[in-house]
C-alpha cells in the first residue's frame, strides 16, 4: 500500500493497534518496575491487610478477655477505687459478663458463648490484651485506631500501604472499605482518607449494598474501541499533568477516572455475587433472615473476593456510627448490654468466622494479615441506673491472623477485673508498627515530608509487638 492508498478506515484500524501496543508497554513496563523495584525495608510476611473493625466500643471483658474474679465479685465495688465518673457519667458496681466463657480449641483460650463461630478459631489468631487508647470518645477513637492520631487530617493505615507498597492489580483500587450498611463508622470518611499523602491513596468505598453505576461499556462500543479510547485519553491526561507538576488533586483525579474506566471491565465481575457457588452463600448467611446480618454476609463474601483479585488493603465495618438506638446499630452498649450484644453478635460472629475459614481453605492467609480491632473497651462496672458499661480507654482487646502470625496466643493482660491494662501495655502505635512491620516495613523509617516534618503513621512513638510475630 502506498502512502496515498491510506484510507479513514485503515488509519483509525493502525491507531487502535498503536495505541493499544503504547498501552500493553506501559503496563508490562509498570509490572517489571514492581517486580524489581523491592520497596519493602525486609523481606515482608503479608502482601495484603483484612481490617475488620467493630465501631462502638465492644467489650474486651463480654467477648475476648476472660475474668472469672468479674462473676465472684459481682455487684460489690470495685477494690480500691471509688466510684468512677466517666464518659457518661457516674459507674456503679461490677457487672460479670451477662454469658459464660468456654475454653476453645487446643489452646484452650476462653472465649465468650456470644461467639461460637469464631470461637473455632481461636488456635491461628493472637490476641492482644493489653491494648489502650488516647481517647474515650468515638469519633477521635476511630480515628486514631485507623491513623494513629485523634484528630482528622492524617493517613489513614490503608493509605500508608497504598502508598508505601502501591497496586497488586490494574482494574480495582487498591484500598477499599467497605462501610456497614447501616452507615458509616464514627467520623465517617476520615477513617479511610489519605490525610496529607497524594490523594490517590484514599480508599474507596466499595460494598455489597453500593451499587455500581454506569460501571458497563456503552451499547454500540466494542472492547477494542474501549480500549484504543482508554489508550488516547491516558496519553493525553499524562500530557495534560506534565505540563502542571505538582499539582496533586489534577494527578489524583485522573488517576480517579482512569480507574473507572478500568473498573468498567473488572468490578461487575467482582461484584456479582451471583457468581459464587450457593454452597460459598450458605457458608457465609447471605441469605439469612435477618437483612442485617444477611448484609454483613454479603460484604464478608465481597471482601474474599477483593482479597482474591490482590486488592492491596480492605478496611470491612460492622456496625455504624452512634445513634438514639445505640443497640441497634453498633457495640455501643450503655444501657442495656445483654439486649443489645444478643442483637448485635450473631450479625458479626457467624459470617466473620466463615470469610476466615474461607481465606483459610483458599490459601489466601499465607499472604493476608487479617486484623480485628474496635476504638477502646468498656468498663468492668456497670452505668449508674442502667445495665450497661460505659466507655474504657484504658484497657480492650484486638487481634491478629494469617500471614506472619504465630497463632493461639494471648499477649498483654489486664487486671483482675479489665480496668486497666497491667502487663505489657501496647498502644495503638505499637499495634500499627507491628502490622508495618508484618508488611515489610520498619515504622520508623516509613516517613512523608508535610508541612516541615518527616511524618509516619506511629508519630513519634511505637515498638513491634514481637511475641506475636510467627
Amino acid at each position: 500500500m502506498t502512502p496515498l492508498e491510506l484510507t479513514r478506515r485503515h488509519f483509525l484500524g493502525r491507531m487502535n493497534t498503536g495505541l493499544a501496543g503504547i498501552a500493553l508497554s506501559r503496563l508490562l513496563t509498570r509490572d517489571t518496575v514492581a517486580a524489581t523495584a523491592g520497596p519493602t525495608h525486609f523481606a515482608p510476611r503479608a502482601r495484603q491487610v483484612l481490617q475488620i473493625f467493630c465501631p462502638g466500643a465492644a467489650s474486651h471483658v463480654d467477648l475476648w478477655d476472660h475474668k472469672p474474679l468479674l462473676d465472684r465479685h459481682d455487684g460489690q465495688p470495685l477494690p480500691g477505687a471509688e466510684p468512677e465518673v466517666t464518659f457518661q457519667g457516674r459507674n456503679g458496681n461490677l457487672m460479670k459478663s451477662p454469658w459464660a466463657f468456654r475454653p476453645a480449641g487446643r489452646s484452650g483460650k476462653p472465649i465468650s458463648t456470644l461467639l461460637p463461630a469464631l470461637a473455632r478459631h481461636v488456635d491461628d489468631i493472637a490476641f492482644i490484651h493489653s491494648m489502650t487508647a488516647r481517647t474515650n470518645t468515638h469519633g477521635p477513637g476511630c480515628v486514631a485506631m485507623n491513623t494513629g492520631f485523634t484528630r482528622e487530617g492524617f493517613p489513614s493505615a490503608g493509605a500508608w500501604a497504598s502508598h508505601a507498597l502501591g497496586s497488586l492489580n490494574d482494574n480495582l483500587p487498591t484500598f477499599v472499605a467497605m462501610p456497614d450498611i447501616r452507615g458509616e463508622p464514627p467520623n465517617g470518611k476520615a477513617n479511610w482518607g489519605p490525610g496529607f499523602l497524594p490523594a490517590r491513596h484514599q480508599g474507596v468505598p466499595l460494598a455489597a449494598q453500593l451499587p455500581l453505576r454506569n460501571a458497563s461499556r456503552p451499547a454500540g462500543v466494542s472492547a477494542a474501541e474501549d480500549a484504543a479510547t482508554r489508550a488516547f485519553l491516558d496519553t493525553m491526561n499524562r500530557e495534560h499533568a506534565q505540563a502542571r507538576p505538582g499539582h496533586d488533586e489534577l494527578g489524583a483525579r485522573i488517576s480517579a477516572y482512569e480507574l473507572a474506566a478500568r473498573m468498567q471491565l473488572a468490578a461487575p465481575e467482582i461484584t456479582d455475587l451471583a457468581r459464587e457457588p450457593a454452597h460459598v452463600h450458605a457458608l457465609y448467611g447471605t441469605g439469612d433472615a435477618n437483612p442485617l446480618k444477611a448484609a454483613y454476609a454479603r460484604n464478608c463474601l465481597l471482601a474474599r473476593r477483593f482479597l482474591e483479585q490482590g486488592v492491596r488493603f480492605v478496611s470491612l465495618y460492622c456496625a455504624s456510627r452512634a445513634s438514639a438506638v445505640d443497640g441497634l446499630l453498633n457495640w455501643d452498649a450503655h444501657k442495656t448490654l445483654k439486649a443489645d450484644y444478643e442483637r448485635h453478635a450473631p450479625i458479626f460472629d457467624g459470617p466473620t468466622a466463615a470469610l476466615l475459614t474461607d481465606l483459610k481453605q483458599r490459601g489466601l492467609l499465607r499472604d493476608v494479615l487479617v486484623v480485628w480491632c474496635t476504638e477502646f473497651g468498656r468498663m468492668p462496672t456497670h452505668q449508674e441506673g442502667t445495665s450497661g458499661r460505659d466507655h474504657n480507654p484504658d484497657a480492650f482487646t484486638t487481634w491478629l491472623m494469617g500471614a506472619g502470625v504465630k497463632g493461639g496466643v494471648s499477649h498483654g493482660a489486664t487486671d483482675d477485673f479489665g480496668r486497666r491494662a497491667a502487663v505489657d501495655v501496647a498502644t495503638v502505635h505499637d499495634f500499627h508498627a507491628t502490622i508495618l512491620h508484618l508488611l515489610g516495613f520498619d515504622h520508623e523509617r516509613l516517613t512523608y515530608y508535610h508541612n516541615g516534618a518527616n511524618r509516619r503513621l506511629t508519630d513519634v512513638h511505637g515498638h513491634v509487638i514481637r511475641p506475636v510475630l510467627a
